[in-house]
């Protein structure tokens, strides 16, 4: 099955609240968000956005220019409804992340909880990469959080990686400075325990 029609068949059978990776608040994201882009004026996208309430939390903060980006048009749907008027402030783009035409330099701030783990191959993580030095201005800031080095090896029924902080900033290089990681243990809608690492870098071209 093709990705697309892998979380266009989970977003299509459960709730936002069923999936493993559902929270009712994205604190943690949002926390390290207003810490490095204070200004309510920043360009933000989430990619791999799903129907996440991070995007709830950025309306709320404040936040005007707001863009998410996922492959499963359901996803979308489930997250335009749930903020109703609001969702007129934001910018949808239904795309795959490693092939989505993104304008260079558009982003002040670049988000992704949980989609750089499935990218078990190289070639994937080279194609991401150079997607988000396509789409983040050069002091921009890129934040992923992926499962911890003692987190889960599947989701949803797929293989991930899983990453301690030094693992994580190794993969985007010396381009990209190291300003904040952070450890969180998610519990799912279930109650079992998951390890995340949290990575914000500074995107420094050379």
């Amino acid at each position: 099955m093709d990705p697309r029609s892998h979380w266009e068949q989970v977003y299509r059978t459960k709730g936002p609240d069923q999936v493993s990776w559902f929270q009712p608040e994205a604190k943690l994201s949002l926390e390290l968000i207003r810490l490095v882009a204070p200004a309510r004026d920043t360009s933000i996208i989430d990619v791999g956005a799903g129907a996440s309430t991070l995007v709830d939390g950025l309306v709320a903060a404040g936040y005007s220019r707001i863009t998410l980006l996922d492959l499963s048009p359901a996803a979308l749907i489930q997250a335009q409804q749930r903020l109703s008027n609001d969702a007129d402030a934001v910018v949808w783009q239904e795309a795959d992340v490693l092939t989505a035409d993104l304008d260079a330099g558009a982003f002040d701030v670049w988000h992704d909880r949980a989609v750089f783990h499935f990218l078990t191959g190289a070639a994937e993580r080279t194609r991401y990469l150079k997607q988000v030095r396509q789409a983040v201005r050069p002091g921009g800031f890129v934040l992923v959080a992926t499962f911890a080095e003692n987190g889960p090896t599947r989701c949803s029924g797929l293989d991930v990686a899983r990453y301690t902080p030094e693992g994580l900033h190794a993969e985007f290089g010396t381009d990209f400075r190291l300003v904040e990681s952070r450890r969180e243990e998610h519990r799912t809608p279930g109650g079992a325990p998951q390890a995340f690492t949290y990575c914000v870098c500074r995107y420094e071209p050379l």
